[in-house]
């Protein structure tokens, strides 16, 4: 039986992925599997992450912009580490 990928990340762009399973905990070795071609990769979450939220795939600086299913979703508000949960208290969109 294959390993089920903790996070899912839309395009090889992408500077965040969604967690798809409950209980992520912290120092877990996620799979992560990009969809636009179905390679994997292995990243560390650095804390607990809900289901449906996002974690940053690389460092991000406030002001970058954050790409998602290959697209500009929005702004950083605050700098996020590597692995670190990506959420509305360090990202905006940009739509207002």
């Amino acid at each position: 039986m294959s390993e089920i990928p903790h996070l899912l990340v839309h395009d090889k762009k992408d500077s965040a992925g969604v967690v798809v399973v409950e209980g992520l905990e912290a120092n877990t070795d996620m799979l992560v599997c990009i969809t636009q071609d179905n390679s994997t990769f292995r990243l560390k979450a650095s804390e607990a992450v809900p289901i449906g939220h996002k974690i940053a795939l690389q460092d991000l600086n406030k002001g970058d912009t954050v790409y998602k299913y290959g697209e500009d979703i929005g702004v950083m508000i605050a700098d996020v580490k590597k692995g670190h949960h990506l959420h509305v208290h360090n990202s905006k969109t940009k739509r207002w």
